[in-house]
């Protein structure tokens, strides 16, 4: 994922990613990472078309 181990623990801990405790350690699956993947890929890029929109309004 190419993220900080702080990170991704506020992420397990927010309840973004889906987890599960093995003794000490989480174990989150494959499918699981997709999912959050593909799901910051469709917010990172409709954040992106927005503020395309908004420049092309404002004439930039």
């Amino acid at each position: 994922m190419n993220v900080s181990r702080p990170f991704l623990i506020g992420l397990l801990e927010a309840g973004t990613i889906h987890y599960r405790m093995v003794g000490k350690h989480r174990r989150i699956t494959a499918e699981a990472l997709m999912e959050y993947k593909r799901r910051d890929d469709r917010e990172r890029r409709a954040a992106a078309e927005d503020l395309s929109a908004l420049g092309q309004e404002l004439g930039l």
